[in-house]
């Protein structure tokens, strides 16, 4: 009998491997016959609406290469879109356009503009007027198409002396249309020297305008967009430079002598010489 004891224990090994193998290959076999979960597929009701394809800057006139179209939500459509492409082909863009933005008929300028460039995007009741700038007072390369600015002029008081001179705020808040030949701001693009500016003015602005490039020396200052207040200046003349950061003169008596004062103290007594 104990001869034949490790046969009995090999034996019942042998018999639990074949009996975990069917096992294993029933459970393996009942995974492969199991359908995979067909996932879900949302679907919705939407309109096709003209997008653009790629950005667009304002003052150009849409073709059929920036025009594409992307299916919205029939409850979340813009107002203003468009759902055919003859819609707004030839339409002149009045705002830089996002690459993927939906076309709007607020950011169109109207049918009967056909044509792109400063005119299509100023005001229609405003001018448009090219100064010449100084590289240096005129901010090269930092003022760009969009931004606004203050524009001042230097000149000579009339009826004075030559060097009475006055510096004087003409115009506040101005939009500027293009810099140089410039339209577009061009993102990552290294700042270059700009002699000429388009400003976007009202007619009494531009006869200002003029006469400040005529009779002075024009200088532009840049404005942050997050301040549109307009201020009223009375200008600056040359003798309020020399005001600026005096020392503020001594008190004087009423007979306009100077008197010191020394102040003594003696233990808990406290009084006051003049001299």
């Amino acid at each position: 009998m104990g001869q034949k004891r490790p046969l009995i224990f090999l034996g019942l090994a042998v018999g639990i491997a074949l009996v975990t193998t069917v096992l294993i290959y029933q459970w393996l076999a009942g995974q492969q016959a199991t359908e995979p979960e067909v996932q879900a597929v949302v679907e919705f009701e939407g309109t096709g609406i003209a997008v653009a394809s790629a950005d667009v800057p304002w003052g150009t006139a849409l073709t059929d290469e920036v025009i594409r179209f992307v299916d919205y939500p029939d409850g979340s459509l813009p107002v203003g879109h468009f759902t055919v492409a003859e819609d707004v082909k030839g339409r002149v863009v009045l705002a830089n356009l996002k690459k993927n933005e939906p076309i709007m008929e607020s950011k169109l300028a109207p049918i009967e503009l056909t044509t792109g460039g400063v005119s299509a995007v100023m005001d229609p009741q405003k001018r448009a007027m090219a100064v010449k700038v100084n590289e240096v007072v005129g901010l090269p390369g930092f003022v760009k198409p969009g931004d606004r600015v203050d524009v001042m002029v230097t000149f000579n008081q009339p009826g004075k002396d030559v060097d009475a001179q006055i510096t004087k705020v003409v115009l506040e808040n101005t939009l500027v249309l293009a810099t140089g030949t410039q339209m577009v701001r061009v993102e990552g693009e290294e700042p270059k020297p700009v002699k000429v500016l388009t400003l976007e003015v009202t007619l009494e602005e531009s006869e200002k305008l003029a006469m400040s490039e005529n009779g002075g020396k024009i200088h532009v200052a840049l404005r942050s967009p997050l301040n549109p207040d307009i201020q009223k200046t009375r200008g600056v003349k040359t003798s309020d430079l020399m005001k600026s950061y005096q020392l503020k003169p001594l008190p004087k008596t009423r007979t306009g002598k100077r008197k010191d004062r020394v102040e003594v103290i003696n233990g808990t007594k406290r009084k006051t010489l003049k001299f």
